[in-house]
């Protein structure tokens, strides 16, 4: 890969968990990205050259982060938990639906022309019989009509352990097991890290909408590190 200049700057929420650490692993690792700045409740468990902590105490109340989501190119917005870690329905909509919306709109005050990458899931669909499913297409499309610069959505299945979290819960290794019989089939499974780079290299390629599924997401990825290795 050509080492251009640093010149990317990223936002990506939920660095710590499954998702937001493979992706923040991925951008710091590309030599085109200047910064990316990290989005947690709680403290990192890692640090980097270009990592820049963010510490949120109200996901709901973005406004002391409003310097940190100026000037970047692109919010990776990777915060949420499964429906099987939040029975209650009323929680599982206030993170998934109202933390996300309200990150949307303080990302289109703070940085309006930043590509943001909402990190749904496969299987979503305002008519599925699933509350879990219906809550993320709903959250799909509020953030797609808020106003954004641009607004992505990623509908990863299964996710690989590319990059391992901070802490393995039972929730995790079942995942990781269950992943590993599935590897080969693309529209099933996708590493942490490969949704990072596939964000990455949507991004370089400048794109601004749509809805990716789970073999998107390992195109787009397969792609990046073809390019990685010129």
């Amino acid at each position: 890969m050509e080492s251009d200049s640093p010149q990317l700057k990223a936002v990506v929420f939920g660095p710590t968990g499954l998702v937001g650490m493979g992706v923040t692993r991925a951008w710091l690792d590309d030599p085109r990205v200047a910064e990316v700045r990290a989005v947690s409740r709680r403290p990192l468990p890692y640090s980097a050259p270009g990592l820049r902590p963010v510490e949120c105490r109200d996901f709901l109340d973005l406004a002391p982060l409003r310097q940190s989501l100026e000037g970047v190119d692109a919010v990776c917005y990777c915060l949420g938990r499964s429906y099987s870690q939040v029975r209650d329905a009323a929680e599982y909509r206030r993170i998934t639906y109202d933390f996300a919306l309200a990150a949307g709109r303080a990302v289109l005050a703070a940085s309006p022309n930043a590509t943001f990458h909402f990190v749904s899931g496969s299987g979503t669909s305002l008519e599925s019989r699933m509350n879990w499913a219906r809550v993320k297409a709903e959250t799909e499309q509020a953030l797609c009509e808020l106003g954004l610069g641009s607004c992505v959505c990623w509908r990863p299945a299964g996710i690989l352990h590319e990059v391992k979290p901070d802490r393995m819960t039972a929730y995790h290794r079942m995942g990781a097991a269950i992943g590993a019989l599935l590897r080969g089939f693309r529209s099933l499974t996708v590493g942490n890290r490969a949704i990072g780079e596939a964000m990455l290299q949507a991004t370089l390629d400048g794109r601004r909408e749509g809805i990716l599924e789970n073999r998107e997401i390992r195109d787009l990825a397969d792609g990046y590190r073809a390019r990685s290795r010129d």
